[in-house]
């Protein structure tokens, strides 16, 4: 049976950074995937034009479709100053899109981030998937960004990797993806470079012998009774 998978991130790349391979797979599975992106991604950056913002847009259209990601929302809060506005604002939002596809699996970031835009979608996502009994949502699964889990402060709210996903027939589609992405990567050896990108999927692989992966933390599973 399919599922309906939505993946929540702070900007466009961080959902190929994070988790590109495994919405690769879950397409290839049958599964139907959606995400939403909290953050605009761009008006923080000095003298920031709305010709960026378009680009920025037209590139994780291109990714998406490479990924196979059905539908994206935009809800545009503040980049890199979404602690300026009520968590419950943009909860609302966030409900809105859960409440509208209602999925069983959910993906976003880790709370102990450097970026605050990916503590407070944590936050969010956490906040709109309470498990109410009329909530939809039965795995939620945070995922790493290079640049910003691995930067965080050390000894606060480490990434502990519980799940992984085997992307070894997946790991061209995640390049591919990213290579969209191509301005907001960086040259070795910066964090978020291609080749780091492709060393963090084989050391998480290399790590549950695999060739290839991309690891997760589990958040919540919750297992239900057919009826």
């Amino acid at each position: 049976m399919s599922k309906t998978v939505l993946v929540v991130a702070a900007h466009t790349d961080d959902e190929a950074l994070g988790c590109g391979g495994t919405i690769a797979r879950h397409v290839a599975e049958g599964d139907i995937v959606y995400a939403v992106f909290l953050a605009d991604g761009v008006t923080s950056r000095p003298g920031a034009a709305p010709e960026e913002l378009e680009q920025r847009n037209a590139a994780a259209e291109k990714a998406h479709k490479i990924l196979g990601i059905t539908k994206a929302y935009m809800l545009g809060f503040p980049d890199n100053r979404m602690d300026s506005v009520p968590l419950l604002d943009i909860v609302q939002k966030l409900e809105a899109v859960i409440g509208e596809i209602k999925p069983q699996v959910v993906y976003t970031h880790h709370y102990g981030d450097l970026n605050i835009d990916h503590r407070i979608t944590h936050q969010a996502t956490m906040t709109a998937c309470r498990p109410v009994p009329s909530s939809s949502v039965r795995e939620i699964y945070a995922f790493e960004v290079l640049s910003a889990t691995d930067w965080n402060t050390p000894g606060t709210d480490p990434f502990i990797a519980n799940v992984f996903v085997d992307v070894i027939g997946f790991i061209d589609k995640k390049m591919e993806a990213l290579q969209a992405y191509e301005l907001e990567m960086r040259c070795e050896p910066h964090s978020r470079s291609f080749i780091n990108v492709q060393r963090l999927a084989e050391l998480r692989g290399n790590t549950v012998g695999l060739g290839a992966a991309e690891s997760f933390q589990l958040l919540r599973s919750t297992v239900i009774s057919e009826d």
